[in-house]
């Protein structure tokens, strides 16, 4: 049985952050499995915005819309994230929520280190090389274990959307400008 939650309208600067997987324990805990590594997001924001799984996991989904869910404790467990809601009485309650999808405002967000990004901060920028030539726009970005690997969309010689792989590593990557969204980079279109 779904618990009372607030509804609510998803803030413009919105980011998924992760999906809640199941129940945890029997006090109304809920496991999160964070779309991050580093999941400082879920930990900061106090207020958590679901929406439904985008397929539904039973023949009818519990709730449309976003609901906002007010957290009292989010913390670290193995390869997750554990959290308590003052909305989330019981187990049977967390259940209810299990496949929900998980958002927090960008604003929310810690603010980052010198010379560190938030990977929803780079999607979008352009990247033009030393000499000026436009490389393309950041697509996504892909880890890759050792490092992480900007991935590009450009249009090519025959007019074709095409993609170029860049590791996102200080060898490579001369600046990064959020204002301007821009990113400078030590790399050639041969490459």
């Amino acid at each position: 049985m779904l618990p009372t939650l607030e509804a609510a309208d998803l803030p413009a600067d919105a980011i998924e952050v992760g999906r809640i997987a199941d129940a945890w324990g029997i006090k109304g805990w809920f496991k999160v499995l964070p779309h991050s590594a580093s999941p400082e997001a879920l930990f900061s924001a106090k207020r958590w915005y679901l929406l439904p799984p985008d397929r539904p996991m039973k023949a009818s989904m519990p709730w449309t819309g976003a609901l906002l869910l007010k957290i009292k404790e989010a913390k670290d467990h193995s390869d997750s994230v554990v959290a308590t809601s003052l909305d989330i009485a019981d187990r049977n309650a967390a259940e209810a929520l299990r496949g929900a999808r998980v958002f927090v405002p960008r604003s929310s967000f810690p603010t980052a280190a010198q010379d560190e990004y938030y990977w929803v901060d780079l999607i979008g920028l352009d990247v033009f090389n030393r000499e000026g030539e436009a490389m393309g726009q950041v697509k996504e970005l892909l880890s890759t274990g050792p490092q992480t690997v900007l991935v590009l969309t450009y249009t090519d010689t025959q007019a074709k959307e095409a993609e170029r792989m860049i590791p996102f590593v200080a060898a490579f990557i001369d600046a990064v400008d959020l204002p301007g969204r821009r990113i400078t980079v030590d790399w050639q279109a041969d490459y």
